[in-house]
């Protein structure tokens, strides 16, 4: 393998920030890609031969040629309306079921679609949470495009699906029936042992930690997780995938198998592995980096080849916020050198250097970081890795002999111990998205701490330079007056460029008639798919007004969900909404102080203030009691 990478025209690691760069400006067509494959082209050819310039731009045009290919592919494939299906295969180890919903992935004429379809009864859902078998569903159904962006910086659902190679979803209105087929695809094979597998164990934990699905009913501790920022822990990584191939190696050779043929048999099961897992990013990531390790490539040409194979192998992985983090660790891992520091100081420069190292790239795709997450990461991958992981295997192994219910008592105590940890862990530091080019100026400014670390003068001007930027992400000193698509209902944010704050309104949803238990979803509010995630993306952390224009659900509904993310100063009401015993309780909770208002009160805002003009007396706190504003802001009139 070193031989074959001495043939190579550049060092491997150069060859593939040059192709990162080709990608983004070939899926990405923004400005930024552009102009920085152009420098890096222009460094080729002066600072390079003329022969190995050009072997390296032989070598940079197949990926080139490649990409532009997948993308016309993928493009023509999202233009085409597909055809009207009567029927379609549905892939087990991708079946959720979330109260009367029922979600999958499908396919119909050699194509793959997300499918959705509402469930009738109570015997019928049960029977798809314990399908594991290969059916072919025949239905009445339509193909639609999934929900593209609602908001700057939202969820958006449709690049999401698309980086699937998914361009249409498909409701089904009825099934009229279900067939089981028989499949030589390897590929089916895997998913049904997957299905099986999680239909049997059902415990979130291990279908977590072993095979990488959380469930649907696992939406409560998520959000604990993620708010202490180790969410990560519970999907696959690579700390998984090197404990399950360590403990592969080390069994057959106990068993007295020669390394060769355990290298050979190594193969199979990585791709074995990978298909009970999805093949998610990064557990094929981390599987080849360990393959090509066994073959003597390690830290950046390890990386450097790793990419290159996934470029082949997953050409969409990095367009998805997994895919790119997952690199970006494997990367930081891959270039650390703190090798001549004593041990506990290597360590804490280690975990500094992967936190600010990846900081940037987190904050672009959630805004937000929990400084706790450096040490609690730390502990619970130890706690995994010695403990848990082993512990769970075992387990799994035992099962026919051991019902897994009889160690819930250790899951029951590991859900206790998190919670009390996030009863005591401090709130996500906000920092907000920065735009491409700010993301950019931070990575590269970071790298240089990193390079300078040792000079204490240059160490200081780029320190100081990287908290500009992070200023300037949370604070972008801009006015800004947003209409917030939540769907039904009203959220409006102004904010000025000094950073006084204010809402009006926060959106919520209207259940519409009652639902059976066996009906009931986990879901998460409007706000947190809407609202929320806006704030953050402008580094909002904190409320100066939030006004709550009357008591409907859909203006008001979310109002608590709001104040667990963000502190609120003060929350401006009308008299006669204080009428309502269930919205009076809801304030109470935020505990916060209340204003209640009056004609000719004014919200300062803009070097200027919004007027209240109504309601002049007390009403019912409804529609024709509402909070009625007034504002004139750069030269527009805003009622």
């Amino acid at each position: 393998m070193s031989q074959w990478i001495k043939k190579l025209p550049l060092a491997p690691i150069y060859l593939a920030f040059i192709l990162v760069w080709v990608y983004f400006a070939v899926y990405s067509g923004s400005s930024l890609a552009y102009l920085g494959l152009g420098v890096l082209l222009l460094r080729l050819f002066f600072s390079y031969p003329l022969k190995k310039s050009l072997a390296a731009l032989a070598f940079l045009s197949l990926f080139v040629f490649f990409f532009l290919l997948r993308r016309e592919m993928a493009e023509q494939a999202f233009r085409q309306e597909p055809p009207s299906a009567s029927s379609v295969q549905v892939l087990p180890d991708t079946i959720k079921v979330n109260g009367d919903s029922l979600s999958f992935r499908g396919q119909t004429d050699g194509r793959l679609y997300q499918v959705f379809y509402k469930i009738k009864s109570a015997s019928e859902k049960k029977a798809f949470q314990q399908l594991t078998d290969l059916v072919v569903l025949d239905m009445e159904g339509e193909f639609e495009q999934a929900q593209q962006q609602r908001n700057f910086s939202g969820f958006d659902y449709q690049a999401y699906l698309k980086s699937q190679g998914i361009y249409r979803t498909l409701k089904i209105n009825k099934i009229q029936s279900l067939r089981p087929i028989s499949s030589l695809n390897p590929l089916d094979w895997l998913s049904i042992w997957s299905r099986k597998a999680l239909v049997y164990i059902r415990n979130n934990f291990m279908t977590g930690l072993l095979f990488g699905d959380l469930d649907t009913e696992f939406a409560e501790m998520s959000d604990l997780y993620s708010s202490l920022g180790i969410i990560h822990l519970f999907a696959l990584s690579g700390m998984q995938v090197g404990f399950f191939l360590d403990g592969f190696r080390r069994i057959l050779l106990r068993l007295g198998m020669k390394r060769e043929t355990v290298n050979a048999l190594q193969l199979p099961f990585s791709f074995i592995y990978a298909g009970l897992t999805g093949f998610s990013v990064s557990v094929v990531r981390s599987l080849v980096q360990k393959l090509l390790a066994q073959q003597g490539l390690t830290r950046l040409d390890n990386f450097a080849l790793t990419l290159m194979v996934l470029f082949i192998l997953m050409p969409n992985f990095l367009l998805t916020a997994g895919g790119v983090l997952s690199c970006a660790y494997a990367f930081l891992i891959s270039m650390m050198d703190f090798e001549k520091l004593p041990p506990i100081r290597k360590l804490l420069a280690e975990s500094l250097t992967i936190s600010l190292g990846i900081l940037p790239i987190l904050i672009y795709y959630f805004a937000e970081f929990q400084p706790w997450s450096v040490l609690l990461t730390f502990l619970f991958s130890l706690l995994f890795d010695l403990l848990i992981l082993p512990g769970l295997t075992l387990i799994f192994i035992l099962s026919p002999l051991l019902k897994i219910t009889q160690v819930n008592f250790f899951f029951d105590l590991l859900e206790d111990v998190i919670r009390w940890v996030a009863d005591f862990a401090p709130r996500p530091l906000i920092f907000g998205k920065p735009n491409l080019w700010l993301l950019f100026a931070l990575l590269l400014v970071l790298a240089l701490i990193y390079d300078f670390r040792r000079k204490k003068s240059w160490l200081l001007s780029f320190s100081l330079l990287a908290l500009l930027l992070f200023f300037l992400t949370k604070h972008p000193l801009q006015n800004e007056i947003t209409v917030v698509d939540i769907g039904q209902g009203d959220s409006i944010f102004l904010r000025d460029w000094q950073g006084r704050t204010i809402l009006i309104d926060v959106g919520g949803r209207v259940e519409i008639g009652k639902k059976e238990a066996w009906q009931e979803r986990q879901t998460s509010s409007n706000a947190e798919k809407t609202l929320i995630p806006y704030l953050k993306s402008r580094g909002v952390a904190s409320l100066d007004v939030l006004v709550l224009t009357h008591t409907d659900t859909d203006h008001m509904g979310d109002m608590l969900e709001v104040a667990k993310h963000f502190s609120i100063k003060e929350i401006y009401v009308s008299k006669g909404s204080l009428t309502q015993p269930d919205f009076v309780q809801k304030l109470e909770q935020i505990e916060t102080s209340v204003h209640v208002v009056e004609v000719g009160d004014e919200i300062p805002v803009f070097d200027s203030a919004l007027q209240v003009l109504y309601p002049s007396g007390t009403g019912d706190g409804g529609n024709d009691d509402s909070i009625v504003l007034y504002g004139e802001f750069f030269q527009t009139k805003f009622l």
